[in-house]
């Protein structure tokens, strides 16, 4: 009986420590998983390599530009190489030499490397004013700027800088996708056979070069605008500059400077109507002239309509009773 009760107790804990063990391998087995045991065994396929980042767009891909190194010729410091900026800037300008200022103006374009893209001068006025749109490089921007107001008085510049980066490179690879589609068709053309294919080729040739063509002249639009920045110039000529108003504190300083500046503006715009005068007085003559014959006119037939008309004569009724008789 001793016997059979160990017998048991031995089948008991040997079934006990098997599913032990194999709950243990099981749990082991879930969390790391051990390496094939046979090394002849093919071994687990290697994790995916990463696929190379790409944009997409109108249905092709290209493969994104890889990042530059900043560029210290850019104008904008610090920017990187592949950025394309639009600078451009609009400024208003006085002088009282205008003819200094322009050939000023000219020498400074010449020395930035510049040209003029349109010039316009107005002299119909009492003072001359010049309209200018000057193309100078990208690199010579910040100088430019900086040195046209030493030649003139600068009253306000308003500047600007419009990155295309991302319209330039899909431009770009819409353009290098179109030469390849060029390509395939010209293969596609010499091995033509029917006629059918031929002209339906050479229309779909035809519409690649046409686009590549539009893509072409659209950088080299891009090309010309990041290369040389616009300015658009104002200039004025002034017999006397705008003052350039500093604050003032207090309401008796405020008032000191309120009839300083009121006495002389009442002084410039007398010298500037004397200036008028004296370019335009033979017609003021002409017009007072007129003038006068006009008043005097109206002043004589008034008179007329108002002067008191002379009563008739009474008649002598008298006088022709007798004369009857």
């Amino acid at each position: 009986m001793k016997r059979s009760i160990s017998i048991i107790l031995c089948i008991v804990l040997a079934i006990s420590l098997f599913c032990g063990c194999g709950a243990s391998a099981t749990k082991d087995s879930l969390a790391y998983p051990a390496a094939p045991a046979d090394p002849a065994a093919p071994a687990e396929p290697a994790a995916p390599a990463p696929m190379p980042e790409v944009s997409y767009d109108y249905g092709y891909a290209v493969e994104a530009p890889e990042p530059a190194e900043p560029s210290e010729d850019s104008a904008g410091s610090g920017l990187p190489a592949n950025t394309k900026l639009i600078y451009k800037a609009n400024m208003e300008l006085e002088t009282t030499a205008f003819d200094e200022s322009v050939a000023g103006l000219e020498a400074l374009v010449n020395k930035m490397g510049g040209y003029f893209e349109r010039s316009n001068v107005n002299n119909y006025g009492s003072y001359r004013s010049g309209s200018y749109t000057v193309r100078v490089p990208a690199k010579n921007f910040d100088s430019f700027c900086s040195s046209v107001g030493e030649l003139c008085q600068l009253n306000s510049m308003d500047r600007s800088a419009t990155d295309i980066s991302e319209a330039y490179y899909d431009t770009e690879a819409r353009l290098e996708t179109q030469k390849i589609k060029q390509e395939r068709l010209q293969n596609l053309l010499a091995k033509a056979e029917s006629m059918e294919d031929i002209i339906d080729l050479e229309n779909a040739l035809s519409e690649t070069e046409y686009q590549i063509e539009q893509l072409t002249g659209t950088l080299r639009k891009y090309d010309s605008l990041v290369g040389y920045s616009t300015i658009n110039i104002y200039l004025q000529e002034v017999y006397v500059l705008t003052e350039v108003e500093e604050p003032v504190i207090g309401f008796g300083a405020k008032l000191v400077e309120a009839f300083k500046r009121g006495s002389s503006r009442f002084v410039d715009n007398l010298q500037d109507f004397a200036l008028r005068f004296a370019r335009h007085w033979v017609g003021w003559i002409i017009w007072l002239v007129i003038i006068a014959v006009v008043v005097i006119i109206v002043v004589r037939s008034v008179k007329k309509k108002r002067a008191p008309r002379k009563a008739p004569a009474p008649k002598n009724d008298e006088s022709k009773s007798d004369g009857k008789k």
